[in-house]
């Protein structure tokens, strides 16, 4: 600010305070999605938030901008793909007790490098009519001859399908997992196209019996008048692993190694586990909170309890490689 701008503001009795830095986060969930909890922390802090929706590249695109990225923050839809941002070493760690005190240690990097905000259950959606109660149970079921032809899913090679094949090899091997992709694609009514809720429609349309999913899209169907339809024909299962619990995924966040604007950056980190916004995750996106004591939305708890798997994410994590490799060796896309 000039002098004479100051002397202005002291004439007035008002100090001049310098303004708040934005935030700038890099995403790779529609930013739509995640408006609503943005929009809190903004009406909270002051402080205002630039979301550029990132679809590919996102690490390459860091490395490229180096210590001139003005991305804060990066956002990822993905345990995989977080785990990657950290490392290729473009995050750096993140020492908050605020968070540490909120998300379970399995929700988190053990480096403190990446956190988790949210999960959602990759889940059986399966059709009312042609599907028993009881009739699903585990993971490793979905291979059995009795479902041939009644499958349906999208790409093997999509981050979604990647993550629970990660979490086979996670608990049974690569040799198993391969087995398990190939009882998978065998099983299929069709090639594998289209998303989650293309899926939902082709059991409503009677094209296959049930298909995998992940947890919120049930939320989002209901909240679409053309697709409320085949939200109504299919309900919820929560398979498990025959030795551990249902799958989960994390939507989470990392602070960039460059970050311009650190403590606004933290600011908006802490913000993100505090009750008020795990509520609007919990509400706008039908998602699990991570926040212990946050409460999950009517909808959402009217689907059921469930047993998360106690696999480290991690871990999980660390398979992607083997289980993209897996996908191509056994073409479950042609």
């Amino acid at each position: 600010m000039t002098f004479r701008t100051f002397l202005l503001a002291t004439a007035a009795g008002v100090t001049a305070l310098p303004a708040l830095a934005d935030v700038t986060i890099y995403t790779t969930r529609q930013p739509e999605l995640i408006q609503p909890v943005i929009d809190g922390f903004t009406e909270e802090s002051g402080i205002a938030v630039n979301l550029n929706f990132v679809n590919e590249g996102l690490v390459e695109r860091l490395k490229a901008e180096g210590a001139r990225s003005p991305a804060d923050l990066v956002m990822d839809v993905d345990i995989a793909n977080l785990q990657r941002v950290v490392d290729e070493g473009v995050t750096q760690p993140v020492d908050s007790e605020v968070l540490q005190d909120a998300i379970p240690a399995s929700l988190r990097g053990a480096n403190n490098h990446w956190f988790g905000l949210t999960t959602r259950a990759r889940i059986v959606y399966a059709s009312k009519e042609r599907v028993a109660d009881g009739e699903v149970t585990t993971y490793e079921d979905l291979t059995d001859p009795k479902w041939e032809g009644r499958i349906c899913s999208r790409s093997g090679l999509n981050n979604y399908n990647l993550a629970l094949l990660s979490a086979v090899i996670a608990h049974h091997g690569e040799d198993a997992a391969r087995d398990w992709a190939e009882g998978l694609k065998a099983n299929l009514a069709r090639t594998p196209e289209g998303n989650d809720r293309a899926q939902v429609k082709a059991i409503w349309a009677g094209q296959c019996d049930i298909s995998l999913g992940n947890t919120y899209y049930m939320g989002k169907m209901l909240e679409d008048p053309e697709q409320t339809e085949w939200a109504n024909s299919v309900r919820i299962v929560f398979p498990e692993f025959e030795e551990g619990g249902t799958h989960v995924n994390v939507s989470g966040i990392a602070m960039t190694q460059s970050a311009p604007n650190r403590e606004e950056a933290l600011q908006l980190m802490e913000y993100l586990v505090s009750p008020a916004a795990q509520a609007i995750y919990a509400e706008e996106n039908y998602e699990y909170p991570v926040l212990p004591s946050a409460e999950r939305s009517d909808l959402v708890a009217g689907w059921g309890d469930f047993t998360a798997d106690d696999i480290d994410l991690s871990e999980v994590a660390s398979h992607r490689g083997a289980a993209l490799r897996i996908m191509e060796e056994v073409n479950f896309d042609g």
